[in-house]
């Protein structure tokens, strides 16, 4: 019995849904089913939008929908992310997609499967391999950049279904460029149609949830209508089409045939000439979709006091999208909207997931010949409204007033994911967050210290007053050493003993150090060999257990000409000059900031 219980609980470490779903209730049951029925109608008109933002039918963001939600379910940690298309993963699978074939073709949903089929494989590796933490590499002010800048992108791409006209671009420059030059082809009762949707959505995000509660509305109920305004304007912009025959007689393209039916049994693709065109987009693909997903998981399970395993999320997402593969969607991620959707409204476990995907699968086969006469620019309608939240440029105010470094990656990921397409901008984007780490990382902030007079702390010598023994030089280095700033830090002593005739002790104050390489060793003995010949004695203090542990590796500590002390004040104690009356003095601070 106790074997059974081991066995199981060592399964549900991979397979999550063993762990909650021993726990499974009727109250959790009756929660999560309401849970799924908003979130299903919320789901029906975003994945139909999405599927159209990737260049795919429409019927494709409902397929990927369905499968991924299940996988999910089985083997992700977050109890209330739903899964699904989401708009910059969207974006970014037409610009990956965009050249293969024409829109909707049947080449392009093969790359669109193998897309989602290597972006699943490419998670799933990172996942068993434990390698989440490389999405850390990716910093928040970049991320925010990116899809400020991809929200302003999908947006334009959308004008062309309000206007009615045939432009097209992956860029903001071509995109403006391209609806300049097709502007006389505007459909008017199209832009009436798109605009009339945009103005009522954003209404319905704004003002009707207000005007319900002040009805007296229980809130649970006016958050279920609020969130069902999507699917009132698909409701009533497919009743006009239809009835006005505006389709036929007009020129307004609707989403015209979706199959009936249960997801169909699609293969990706295994030539190694379009993995080898589509690898680097599905791996950035991944990176994207991962951090947006952990990020609202981490978010949302906070609230509950909840946790979630990223690597395990890695997993779940990977299977998610190898779903999406073989079930002809294309890749999905964690949305942010849905999943808060899905948390308001009370889902208790993954099970939420599971039901929506019950829900969509009966959309799938019961109610897809209603939307024959759907406007496209109802969908366009749709997509604009949801991708206009994620526009920040405060990130710009508060990156320029906290870091000018972070200021200028987010700004270079903004310009050039507008100029240069997706894949560029988060390219770049990786690029330059770990280009700033190297950056700031190799020149540490290095500070001489001295004794506050009257206590056992040691503080900057230009911040605050303290007393300096003019033969000894303690350097705190606020850093980790290794091959970036080696060379720094020994310039930097070499300078400051040059500039210190009198000094008969260096000591080095570590506190801040948690790891020393091979490189930073090699510094270090540098520094100890060129400051003995000096007659200078060079000391190590407040030294941490892990790092202590490397070095008694090696034969530093056996060069050492100096000492290493358990903490600074002993090494003052020990290493002060004879009391004398110039032995002593007290440094005026420069400036009032403390450190």
């Amino acid at each position: 019995m106790l074997k059974d219980s081991a066995i199981t609980n060592r399964l549900a470490r991979y397979i999550p849904v063993l762990d909650w779903g021993r726990r499974y209730d009727r109250d959790a049951l009756g929660n999560d089913l309401v849970a799924a029925v908003i979130v299903t109608i919320m789901l029906i008109p975003q994945s139909l939008a999405y599927a159209l933002l990737a260049g795919l039918p429409a019927e494709t963001g409902i397929y990927a929908s369905i499968a991924p939600i299940v996988l999910y379910a089985i083997f992700g940690t977050s109890r209330a992310l739903a899964v699904g298309p989401v708009a910059v993963v969207s974006l970014m699978t037409a610009a990956a997609i965009g050249n293969f074939a024409e829109p909707g073709s049947p080449e392009l949903l093969l790359a669109a499967i193998t897309l989602a089929f290597l972006s699943g494989v490419f998670l799933i590796l990172l996942g068993v391999l434990r390698l989440g933490f490389l999405a850390n590499f990716l910093s928040h002010p970049v991320v925010a950049g990116f899809i400020t800048a991809s929200g302003i992108l999908i947006a334009m791409s959308q004008l062309r279904h309000i206007l009615g006209i045939s432009a097209g671009g992956d860029t903001f420059p071509k995109l403006i460029v391209s609806l300049v030059e097709h502007l006389g082809e505007t459909n008017w009762i199209t832009l009436v149609l798109g605009v009339s949707a945009t103005a009522f959505l954003f209404w319905v995000r704004k003002g009707l949830m207000p005007l319900l509660l002040s009805t007296g509305m229980k809130p649970k109920m006016a958050g279920v209508l609020a969130k069902a305004g999507p699917v009132a304007a698909v409701f009533v912009t497919t009743f006009v089409a239809w009835a006005f025959g505006l389709s036929a007689g007009y020129g307004v393209k609707v989403v015209g045939d979706v199959p009936q039916g249960l997801p169909p049994l699609t293969i990706p693709s295994f030539s190694l000439d379009l993995w080898g065109t589509l690898i680097g987009s599905a791996v950035l693909i991944s990176i994207i979709g991962f951090v947006e997903s952990v990020s609202v998981a981490q978010t949302l399970a906070a609230r509950k006091r909840q946790r979630i395993v990223p690597d395990q999320e890695l997993i779940g997402l990977g299977a998610a999208n190898v779903g999406a593969a073989f079930t002809g969607g294309f890749p999905v991620t964690g949305g942010f909207s849905r999943s808060v959707v899905n948390f308001d409204a009370g889902a208790e476990t993954p099970a939420a997931g599971a039901y929506t995907a019950v829900g969509l699968l009966l959309a799938a086969m019961l109610l897809t010949p209603l939307i024959y006469h759907l406007p496209k620019a109802t969908l366009a309608a749709t997509i604009i409204v949801a991708v206009l939240s994620l526009v920040d440029f405060s990130i710009l105010k508060k990156t320029w007033t906290y870091s000018r470094a972070d200021f200028a990656a987010v700004s270079a990921t903004i310009v050039l994911t507008l100029g240069f397409g997706v894949e560029v901008g988060v390219t770049a984007g990786v690029l330059l967050s770990i280009l700033i780490h190297l950056y700031k990382s190799s020149r540490p902030h290095m500070a001489v210290v001295g004794r506050v007079p009257g206590t056992e702390h040691f503080r900057n010598v230009k911040r605050h007053k303290v007393e300096i023994d003019s033969t000894v030089l303690t350097l705190r280095v606020d850093e980790s050493l290794y091959f970036a700033n080696a060379r720094y830090l020994e310039d930097s002593v070499y300078d400051m003993v040059a500039s210190r005739p009198g000094l008969k002790h260096v000591v080095l104050m570590c506190p801040a150090v948690n790891e020393i390489d091979m490189s930073a060793l090699e510094s270090l003995e540098a520094i100890n060999e060129r400051l003995e010949t000096l007659g200078v004695k060079f000391h190590l203090s407040e030294v941490k257990g892990p790092v202590m542990d490397r070095l008694r590796c090696g034969d530093f500590l056996h060069h050492l000409s100096g000492k290493v002390f358990l903490s600074q004040h002993q090494a003052a104690l020990e290493l002060a000059a004879e009391p004398s009356q110039n032995s002593f003095t007290i440094s005026q601070p420069q400036e009032r900031t403390p450190s």
